[in-house]
């Protein structure tokens, strides 16, 4: 209901008809003027429009349009909140919700530049050091991932291991003599091997230097090769709906997290030395997984059961840098 002050007494109505007059008088001279002046007179009315909206207060309190307060960056996509569809076997950058059961997904999403999650070794840098060589048996490790046909592999030390998060990483080594090999690592060499010290198995020390020299120079730098194969998930021995440990194996780049499914969530799991991660109380146990790169890349995966020391295929990869 209006205001008591807004209100006119009635007998005061007549009083009106003079202003009322004047307000007459006064459009019919700027018809004139407009009339008059042209194309002149049209701002003049545009203006006396826009003077008029403000004193109403029509445009009062109006938000600026999105394109008024852009910065002129280029708008950076969110990670997705969708759930897990079917999976693709290219690499991925994704971030999704848990859901229940399904087959391995990986909603895609490019990758941001830079590794922002790389430890002690990071993409783009050279580092030095020595080159050693020993009998790496069935191809087998600290890193635990079992014997491997494949020899071109290598033993970290332990201060660039960091922990098992090298396990995994492809890393080109160059002789001084130009000779190069890449190679896997899937060991950790403990002291005296030195920080930049790789001790390459036979096979591939054979590729930069005869076993003979027993130790050489080189320069090694971390690798995104060009596989086509795709990860896989294993359950440790013992896991159970209680108690998992869970590795993730073949990733083409350093993996830096892996995350369980919680009814809030993600929650992230801890490393260990032997390259599994666990989860003490079987909290996300045999439900959605969520693996992340140095990279920041993100691969949802679900439905993978609770089998201890089966290899399971995802069907998903990270991308190549």
């Amino acid at each position: 209901m209006a205001s008591p002050s807004h209100r006119r007494p009635r007998g005061k109505r007549r009083g009106l008809l003079v202003p009322a007059v004047a307000v007459a008088t006064a459009g019919l001279l700027i018809s004139l003027v407009v009339a008059l002046t042209g194309d002149g007179g049209s701002d003049t009315v545009r203006a006396a429009s826009a003077s008029a909206s403000a004193a109403t207060g029509s445009g009062a309190g109006a938000r600026p349009s999105a394109s008024s307060t852009a910065t002129g960056r280029t708008p950076q996509a969110e990670p997705s909140t969708a759930s897990p569809s079917a999976p693709k076997p290219s690499a991925t950058t994704a971030s999704a919700r848990p859901s229940r059961g399904g087959a391995p997904t990986a909603a895609p999403r490019p990758a941001s530049g830079g590794a922002p999650l790389a430890g002690r070794i990071k993409p783009g840098t050279a580092y030095s050091g020595v080159a050693t060589h020993y009998d790496a048996g069935d191809g087998d490790g600290a890193c635990l991932y079992g014997p491997s046909a494949d020899r071109m592999t290598a033993a970290m030390n332990t201060t660039d291991y960091e922990t098992s998060k090298a396990c995994g990483a492809y890393v080109l080594v160059r002789a001084s003599g130009g000779a190069s090999v890449t190679v896997r690592i899937t060991n950790e060499c403990p002291a005296p091997c030195a920080p930049g010290q790789l001790d390459l198995s036979r096979e591939a020390f054979a590729e930069l230097a005869g076993l003979s020299a027993g130790r050489i120079q080189v320069t090694w730098s971390l690798l995104s090769p060009g596989t086509s194969g795709t990860l896989s998930i294993r359950y440790k021995t013992g896991s159970s709906s209680h108690w998992c440990g869970i590795q993730a194996i073949g990733h083409r780049n350093p993996l830096a997290r892996l995350e369980v499914a919680t009814g809030s969530g993600w929650q992230r799991l801890a490393r260990t030395e032997y390259n599994h991660f666990l989860s003490p109380d079987g909290t996300g146990c045999g439900g959605a997984l969520r693996l992340t790169d140095i990279y920041g890349q993100r691969l949802t995966v679900d439905g993978v059961a609770v089998r201890p020391d089966v290899v399971q295929p995802t069907g998903v990869q990270f991308a190549r840098h």
